[in-house]
């Protein structure tokens, strides 16, 4: 078909493939930028806290200008909520690697226990995002509130772990769950302050031999997880 004469047939619809591709690549370096300065963000609040740290901080520590960390972050507030859901996030994927291990409940509780400490003593990110939680009312947005679903889950394992005769017939699930992780945040809150976290993971086996002793012989080699 021939278009009429001085006019031109529609062109295909499609997106050229070059163009379909420079957009992924533009999609893919839109990505590892905010990926550098939640990193640094999460860098400065953990070393020295939500209040404390600016906007010029984060972009110096990520090697960026001021613009491009607002171009990603409309302020500090944005940058607190990321970590804060990535920090959850990270929490979830612990939770999910120590489901897959297929081990009794109560074993499973201090697994997970375990594997928390060793990310919140290695992990910046989930170091800024435990000191969020703690400055929370110091940042002008609504953060999670906190530990709620790590709270749900070990209890959920505690109940399982009742009906297997794992535990005493008169121990409450829901009031250890709550036991254990308010003693285990506060351990790491405490090792923190008096030394960056490097004995968390023995004062969360204390904890676990404490208050779940029945857990400790079902873990084959309790401190093997930390180094996984």
């Amino acid at each position: 078909m021939r278009a009429p004469q001085g006019q031109r047939l529609p062109g295909p619809t499609t997106t050229p493939p070059q163009t379909a591709r420079g957009k992924e690549l533009k999609q893919e370096r839109a990505v590892r930028t905010q990926e550098r300065i939640l990193h640094a963000a999460a860098q400065a609040f953990a070393e020295n806290g939500f209040p404390a740290v600016t906007i010029l901080d984060v972009a110096q520590l990520s090697g960026m200008t001021k613009g491009a960390v607002y171009f990603h972050y409309a302020n500090k507030e944005a940058l607190a909520l990321s970590i804060a859901d990535e920090f959850y996030r990270r929490i979830a994927a612990i939770a999910g690697r120590v489901e897959q291990l297929g081990r009794p409940p109560i074993a499973s509780v201090a697994e997970l226990l375990l594997r928390t400490a060793a990310a919140l003593r290695d992990d910046t990110v989930m170091q800024a995002g435990a000191r969020l939680q703690i400055e929370r009312a110091a940042i002008e947005a609504e953060l999670p509130l906190p530990y709620q679903g790590y709270t749900a889950l070990i209890c959920s394992w505690l109940e399982h772990g009742a009906e297997r005769g794992e535990l005493a017939r008169s121990t409450t699930p829901a009031v250890l769950a709550k036991v254990l992780v308010s003693a285990f945040f506060g351990a790491q809150h405490i090792s923190w302050v008096l030394g960056n976290r490097a004995d968390l993971t023995e004062r969360t086996m204390e904890i676990i031999r404490t208050v779940i002793p029945c857990a400790e012989s079902a873990l084959p080699e309790p401190l093997s997880v930390l180094e996984s």
